[in-house]
């Protein structure tokens, strides 16, 4: 449930007030009109029908340059909805606009990315060659390259260029820096480079497709539905870093056909996240508001799911060759 907060002029009310009667908005307050003429008016909806009443108001406000629109959370509510209500409520899908703020914010190349890189690289490294389970762990759960990945694939839901340009930007920064870090860390490291969590990340099989398939898609899930908890179990099934970084680490040791081997998983956990957590935004119904920017998204939701298959199945083949 959502208060959704609008400011808009006076001779908006009676059509705002009938686009919460749509959107079964559950309670509505008309504030009084201020010198500039502008209204604030309040509407209590339902997670379910937000994104609908969203929509409509931007339709309508648009060309109203000062209007503004606040979408504030609703902590609890008393007496409590009922439980059909309340199954409506869990299985919403977070509003467009709302998933965006979270999204655009993780694909941003800035100081905390770059340090959050530097240091779950460190870590990724550091406890794989030591072969401290926990450690690695830990670099897991920091997972600053998910963020990108998601953030491409929302992206390419919406059909924003931009978002898709500076997510992929941030990725492939994120790499370059991670693996970088890893090839100096694994030319001067004294001991030898052949842990079982280090070598555990220079194999790619059929199971490392399926298991990223499926962690990229309950990713995607996570983030529409708002389960936040789960993606920290995602973060520690489909890691980029510590793939990464072992790439890094066997290039800076000599050993090109380990890297080799880690490059490929790497190949696969991006590929993996990035076309099953498309599908399941595509499913969600996460698309853009207006017609030309869906027909838009349509053309780029056909070149990046055909991309990401034809790259798997280039991949698997790959997969196969090392096996023989």
């Amino acid at each position: 449930m959502k208060y959704v907060e609008i400011i808009a002029d006076s001779g908006s009310s009676e059509t705002i007030f009938a686009i919460a009667k749509k959107a079964k908005a559950q309670d509505f307050r008309l504030g009084s009109a201020g010198n500039d003429n502008m209204r604030q008016i309040r509407v209590l909806v339902s997670d379910d029908k937000l994104q609908l009443l969203l929509d409509t108001l931007q339709n309508i406000l648009g060309a109203q340059p000062t209007a503004r629109i606040i979408v504030l959370p609703v902590e609890s509510s008393l007496p409590k909805p009922d439980d059909e209500k309340r199954e409506k409520e869990d299985s919403a899908v977070a509003a467009r606009e709302a998933l965006y703020e979270g999204v655009e914010k993780s694909a941003r190349l800035d100081l905390n990315f770059a340090v959050l890189v530097i240091l779950s690289t460190l870590v990724a490294a550091i406890g794989m060659i030591e072969n401290n389970v926990a450690v690695v762990i830990g670099a897991m759960v920091i997972a600053p390259l998910l963020g990108p990945n998601l953030a491409l694939s929302f992206g390419t839901a919406l059909g924003d260029i931009n978002l898709m340009r500076k997510s992929a930007q941030t990725l492939f920064a994120g790499l370059i820096l991670a693996v970088g870090m890893s090839v100096v860390l694994g030319a001067f490291w004294p001991q030898a480079l052949t842990s079982t969590e280090l070598l555990a990340r220079t194999e790619a099989g059929m199971d490392s497709v399926a298991l990223a398939l499926a962690s990229g898609a309950a990713a995607a899930l996570s983030l529409t539905t708002g389960l936040s908890s789960v993606l920290v179990g995602v973060m520690v099934a489909v890691a980029l870093l510590p793939p990464a970084a072992t790439l890094g680490l066997m290039l800076g040791d000599g050993n090109i056909s380990l890297a080799i081997g880690a490059g490929l998983l790497l190949a696969i956990n991006i590929v993996c996240v990035n076309l099953s957590s498309k599908i399941v935004f595509f499913v969600k119904g996460i698309r853009p508001r207006t017609w030309l920017e869906k027909e838009k998204a349509k053309r780029a939701m056909v070149i990046y799911v055909l991309g990401w298959c034809i790259t798997l199945l280039i991949l698997i083949f790959f997969i196969y060759m090392r096996h023989q």
